[in-house]
C-alpha cells in the first residue's frame, strides 16, 4: 500500500466508519477488514492517528485498528505477519514524539506501544527504554506525562511475562533503571507536597498524577524485578520510605477539601502505597520480614487507635486490615510443630509477630473490631427498613471481603481469633457476660452493641466450642430474646436466629430443636426476618 496515495483513501474510509448511518458504516468496516493484511496499512494508520489536526473520532478509530493489528499480525509466526521492514519503521514512529493532546488516545497509544514491547523489547527494540527514560526527564509537561504514562504501561506489560528467559530480561531491566525510577518518584512526590502546601491546586494535581504513575512503575519493578529483594538496599529503602510517604499523604488529606481536584487522586495514591506493601508481602514473604513490625505498628495505629481519626477512609481501612490479615495468616511465618524443621527466616518472622501481638494489643483489636467496626451503620439500618432482601444479600457477601469493609472486618476477626483464641476467648466471653438479660429497647446503642457481640460469637463458633455452653445459653437467654416483639428489638431477633444457625452444626442438642422450630414458626410472621431464616 503506497503511503501517499493510500492515506487519503484510508482517511476517507475511517471517517465513514465513524458514521452513525449503518449504510455508510458497514461497507467502511468491510473495507478496513480487507486492508488489515495489506503491507503499509499500519504505516498509514500511524500517520493518521499522530496527525493532531484530524478529527478525534477518526484518530481514535485508527489507534484501535492499529492496536488490534498488533495482536493479530505482529508476531513473526502469525498468518499475514507484518514485514520486518515495516515493523522497524512503525517502532521508530511510535516513539518519535510523546505529545498526544487527547488523554484517551494517549492511553491507547501507550497500551499499543506496550503490546509491541511485549514481543520485541529488548531484543528487537533496544532503544525503547532509553528513549522513555530520556523523555520523562524533559521539562514540557505534556511530553513528560505521556512518556511517563507509556513507561508505566511498558513496565506493567514486561512484568507480566512468566517464562524464565523473560523473567531474566526483566530482572536485568529492573537493575538498570531502578535507581532512576526511585529518584523520579521522589522528585514528583516532593514537588507535589511543596505545591499542596502553597495552595497551588492545579500544579499539585499535575504533580500528583506524575507521582501516581511513577509509583505504579516502582510497584511493578519492586515486586517483580528481583529474585531476593531484601538483599537490595535501594528496594528496602523504598519500602521503608513508603510508610513515611503514607503518613505525609494522610496528613495532607486533612487540609484538602473534599471537592478539590486533588482529593480523589490523593486517595488513589494512598491506596497504591498499600498495594505496594500487599503485593510485596504476597510475592516475597521472607523479604518482607524486615517490614512486619513497621507494617503492624502502622496499620494497627491508624485502624485501631485515635491516630486514624479524621484522616482514614474506608478503602484505606480495608487495605490496612488486609495487611494485618496477610501477616497473621501467612504460612511462611508459622513454625512447624517440630521447631527444628523450621527455617531461621520463619522463626524470625514468628518471633516478631509474637512480640507484637501482646495481650493488651490483641484485646484492643478485638474490642475495637466488635464494638466499633461490627456496629450496624445508619445507612445499613435504613436499607434494612426500606429493602430487607437487598440488605440481606449485601450483608451476606455481595462484595469480596478484600474490598468491602464489613466482610473485611469479619474475616480479620475470624483469622485473629483463630490464631490467638486462647488469649481472646476470655475477652469475648467477658463481653457476652456483660450483656446478660434483655436490653432496653429505648437504648439503640446498647442494642447495636449486643448485635455486634452476638455476631462475634457466631463467627467464632468453632473456636468457642469448649468454652460456651450454647444449649444453656439458648434456653436461659437467646430463646427469651427471640420472643421480644418490640419493633426496635428487630436487630437482636434477627441476629439471634443467625447466631443459632452458626452454632446448630457445632453444638446444639437435638431435643432442643422442637423449641427452636416453634420459635422460628413465630418469626415467620415478620417479613424482615424471613430471608435470614
Amino acid at each position: 500500500m503506497d503511503l501517499n496515495s493510500a492515506s487519503t483513501v484510508v482517511l476517507q474510509v475511517l471517517t465513514q466508519a465513524t458514521s452513525q448511518d449503518t449504510a455508510v458504516l458497514k461497507p467502511a468496516e468491510e473495507q478496513l477488514k480487507q486492508w488489515e493484511t495489506q503491507p503499509g496499512f499500519y504505516s498509514v494508520l500511524l500517520n493518521i492517528f499522530t496527525n493532531h489536526s484530524l478529527d478525534v473520532n477518526v484518530r481514535w478509530l485508527a489507534v484501535l485498528y492499529f492496536k488490534n493489528g498488533i495482536d493479530r499480525y505482529w508476531r513473526r509466526v502469525a498468518p499475514h505477519a507484518l514485514s520486518e521492514e515495516e515493523k522497524t519503521t512503525l517502532r521508530a514512529g511510535l516513539i518519535t514524539n510523546f505529545n498526544e493532546p487527547v488523554n484517551q488516545i494517549a492511553t491507547q497509544i501507550s497500551v499499543l506501544i506496550a503490546k509491541v514491547a511485549r514481543v520485541d523489547c529488548p531484543r528487537q527494540w533496544p532503544e525503547l527504554i532509553p528513549t522513555l527514560v530520556e523523555s520523562v526527564k524533559v521539562q514540557d509537561d505534556l511530553q513528560q506525562h505521556r512518556a511517563l504514562l507509556t513507561f508505566y504501561h511498558v513496565t506493567k506489560t514486561l512484568a507480566s511475562k512468566r517464562l524464565a528467559a523473560d523473567r531474566k530480561l526483566f530482572y536485568d531491566l529492573t537493575s538498570s533503571i531502578y535507581s532512576f525510577a526511585c529518584s523520579l518518584w521522589n522528585h514528583h512526590t516532593d514537588t507535589f507536597l511543596q505545591q499542596i502546601c502553597t495552595g497551588d491546586d492545579a500544579a499539585a494535581a499535575n504533580s500528583l498524577e506524575r507521582t501516581l504513575l511513577s509509583l505504579k512503575v516502582l510497584r511493578k519493578l519492586t515486586v517483580h524485578g528481583f529474585v531476593e529483594p531484601h538483599w537490595n538496599a535501594e528496594v528496602m529503602g523504598f519500602l521503608h520510605a513508603v510508610f513515611e510517604r503514607l503518613k505525609q499523604f494522610l496528613e495532607c488529606s486533612r487540609s484538602i477539601r473534599a471537592e478539590s481536584i486533588c482529593r480523589d487522586r490523593l486517595e488513589k495514591t494512598i491506596i497504591l502505597f498499600t498495594k505496594v506493601l500487599l503485593d510485596f508481602l504476597d510475592q516475597h514473604p521472607f523479604s518482607f520480614t524486615a517490614l512486619i513490625q513497621r507494617s503492624l505498628e502502622f496499620s494497627v495505629s491508624y485502624v485501631f487507635t485515635e491516630a486514624g481519626e479524621g484522616v482514614v477512609f474506608e478503602q484505606f481501612i480495608v487495605q490496612c486490615m488486609n495487611l494485618i490479615k496477610m501477616i497473621v495468616k501467612n504460612y511462611a511465618y508459622k513454625p512447624s510443630k517440630n521447631i527444628e524443621d523450621s527455617s531461621p527466616e520463619t522463626l524470625e518472622a514468628h518471633k516478631i509477630k509474637t512480640a507484637f501481638f501482646t495481650y493488651p494489643t490483641l484485646m484492643e483489636i478485638c474490642r475495637r473490631l466488635v464494638t466499633h467496626y461490627f456496629l450496624l451503620t445508619n445507612e445499613e439500618l435504613t436499607m434494612w427498613e426500606e429493602d430487607p432482601e437487598s440488605f440481606t444479600v449485601e450483608e451476606t457477601g455481595g462484595d469480596s471481603w478484600k474490598y468491602s469493609l464489613r466482610p473485611c472486618t469479619e474475616v480479620l476477626f475470624i483469622d485473629i481469633f483463630h490464631e490467638y483464641n486462647q488469649t481472646l476467648t476470655p475477652v469475648l466471653l467477658e463481653m457476652v457476660h456483660s450483656l446478660q438479660g434483655s436490653t432496653n429497647v429505648e437504648n439503640t446503642n446498647a442494642i447495636l452493641i449486643k448485635d455486634a457481640v452476638y455476631n462475634a460469637v457466631g463467627l467464632a463458633a468453632y473456636e468457642l466450642f469448649d468454652s460456651v455452653d450454647f444449649d444453656q445459653w439458648f434456653k436461659n437467654q437467646l430463646l427469651a430474646e427471640l420472643q421480644v416483639s418490640h419493633d426496635r428489638y428487630k436487630p437482636i431477633r434477627r441476629r439471634v436466629i443467625w447466631l443459632i444457625g452458626q452454632w446448630i452444626s457445632v453444638k446444639f442438642k437435638s431435643d432442643l430443636r422442637p423449641v427452636l422450630y416453634e420459635a422460628i414458626r413465630n418469626l415467620l410472621q415478620d417479613r424482615d426476618l424471613v430471608v435470614s431464616i
